[in-house]
């Protein structure tokens, strides 16, 4: 196990009581694309803490389930970060906490489920086999679910994924960069179904990759039509107005970090010689029996706690 980074205990009231209250009528029929005010605190938690637990919320008319983590040490009036962690194609909430072990982050952790695309398999929206659902309201729907009912930090909201998972934690840095902190890919499927992406502010991206990667190729594909991922981190380096190319280093063999500089917004990346299309683990874990020469999770906590909302009085 990885060490806890603890948080800060104390009640962040200015973030907590901003902007209007979670699942309020705001008079918007879609996803929500700004602070929403928490008032989950001082609630019994829907779930017990440490043991997680299967929710539902009914979001663009479907019963929609996802895996929910209460951390051991939560406090019902300490507000708390979230990270909402996306599984891949054919998978399941289930092998996503397996996979990434989250549930060891000191954050309430949700895993939702995907819905049932057009080749049979569980996905995500942005991508060529997805069920057309809408994800982006389901995840609007789903964080204002957890902001009802927990001490949520609207400051502190975060979103993870591996690979079609990860693509659709792309996708949310483009469509709610307003509500959520900073946004993490592994082995990202960057699909252009994804559609354009236009986010409201420069939102921090830390994306991980494998050169060995043959589902999702690091060099891209014309066949799958997906953007080698030089070329979709230059395109968040544009978007976060990066005005310095990246500077890099290798951390340990075999791995290449490179951090843009002078950015209004963290772009980050890590690329792994040789590692396929797998979760990044220094241990045996679902998605391979070979470890790696780093852990992803610990990597995208840290990055997370560098980065919050700015929330201002007034929304």
């Amino acid at each position: 196990m990885f060490g806890r980074i603890m948080l800060p205990a104390l009640l962040l009231l200015s973030t907590v009581v901003t902007g209007q209250p979670a699942g309020a009528s705001t008079g918007e029929p879609g996803p929500v694309d700004r602070p929403v005010r928490t008032t989950g605190c001082g609630k019994t938690p829907p779930a017990p803490a440490g043991t997680p637990a299967t929710r539902t919320i009914l979001s663009g008319g479907l019963t929609r389930t996802y895996l929910l983590h209460v951390p051991p040490g939560y406090r019902r009036w300490t507000a708390t970060p979230v990270v909402l962690s996306f599984h891949g194609r054919t998978r399941t909430s289930e092998y996503q906490q397996e996979l990434t072990r989250m549930n060891e982050l000191d954050a309430i952790v949700a895993y939702p489920q995907g819905t049932i695309g057009t080749d049979g398999e569980p996905s995500f929206q942005g991508a060529p086999y997805s069920s057309g659902a809408d994800d982006v309201l389901f995840t609007s729907d789903l964080l204002d679910q957890l902001q009802r009912q927990l001490c949520v930090d609207p400051a502190r909201i975060y979103v993870s994924g591996k690979s079609n998972g990860g693509g659709f934690a792309g996708v949310l840095a483009c469509r709610l960069s307003g509500r959520i902190a900073a946004s993490a890919q592994v082995s990202g499927a960057f699909y252009p179904q994804g559609g354009a992406c236009e986010p409201r502010r420069p939102i921090p991206v830390l994306e991980i990759h494998g050169s060995a990667d043959t589902t999702i190729p690091y060099d891209g594909s014309t066949a799958k039509i997906l953007p080698s991922i030089p070329d979709w981190l230059a395109g968040w380096a544009a978007r976060n107005r990066c005005a310095a190319g990246p500077v890099i280093s290798t951390p340990v063999a075999t791995v290449t970090r490179s951090v843009w500089r002078r950015c209004a917004a963290a772009v980050e990346h890590y690329r792994i010689d040789g590692l396929g299309h797998d979760w990044p683990s220094t241990t045996a874990n679902p998605d391979s029996d070979v470890p790696s020469v780093l852990d992803a999770t610990p990597l995208i906590w840290k990055f997370f706690l560098r980065h919050r909302l700015p929330i201002h009085h007034g929304h």
